[in-house]
């Protein structure tokens, strides 16, 4: 059992040694397959070698979901639910769930498409702040803050409002029913072999970087 929580808790050693692959036939499998995404890799934001760096990681996080939701089925199955190992496996699951989600709305949101003036978001950013431009102040006012985490934007369809908020560790301080619109990795993965500590410099690149029809498509449902 210690084993098996050791090897889930230590990321690095479940990475793949290569780029991005899906695996095969995960609908048929019932597990989760790591994407491909080419505007993040080809940017022009970061090298090569940190963007492969950074979908490996991502890729960590995909595989570990699976592991996790195979040995919580075992466990379950063996009657040991009420068990330590099945207890912290699954306040682990939420850590690795979110790591690869949040990971997929960031890396997907790359591709430099500028938000049109009178798209609906736009619109709608600025009659909740007053315009689009103390949105914008308030949400970059996020990734100066101190620490790891991520910064996002996420939207409240029930009562059609947004937020800017603070994700800490993946897993915590997510808005419960809130969907992501956009997100800033702000952990030191995400920045530091290209931007060392410039993170301000980092967050203005990826900023200068966003496919916002990527995101206005989040705004819409689609």
């Amino acid at each position: 059992m210690l084993k098996m929580i050791a090897a889930l808790l230590l990321l690095p050693a479940l990475l793949p040694a290569q780029g991005v692959k899906t695996l095969s036939a995960p609908e048929t499998k019932g597990q989760y397959a790591a994407r491909t995404f080419t505007a993040f890799m080809q940017g022009g934001v970061f090298t090569f070698t940190a963007a492969n760096t950074h979908t490996r990681l991502y890729q960590g996080y995909v595989k570990n979901v699976n592991l996790l939701g195979e040995r919580l089925k075992e466990l379950s199955a063996a009657g040991k639910a009420d068990s330590p190992e099945y207890a912290e496996l699954n306040r682990r699951f939420g850590w690795e769930f979110n790591g690869m989600r949040l990971h997929e709305v960031y890396f997907a949101q790359f591709g430099a498409a500028p938000l049109a003036a009178k798209s609906p978001l736009r619109e709608a950013l600025a009659r909740q702040y007053g315009s689009y431009e103390a949105w914008e102040k308030d949400f970059l006012a996020l990734p100066a803050a101190r620490g790891i985490g991520w910064a996002a934007l996420v939207y409240d369809r029930q009562a059609g409002r947004f937020h800017n908020v603070w994700l800490e560790q993946h897993d915590g301080g997510f808005p419960a029913g809130a969907e992501p619109l956009l997100v800033l990795d702000l952990f030191e993965h995400a920045f530091l072999q290209d931007f060392q500590l410039d993170k301000p410099r980092y967050v203005k690149a990826v900023w200068a970087a966003l496919n916002w029809a990527v995101v206005e498509k989040r705004f819409a449902g689609r």
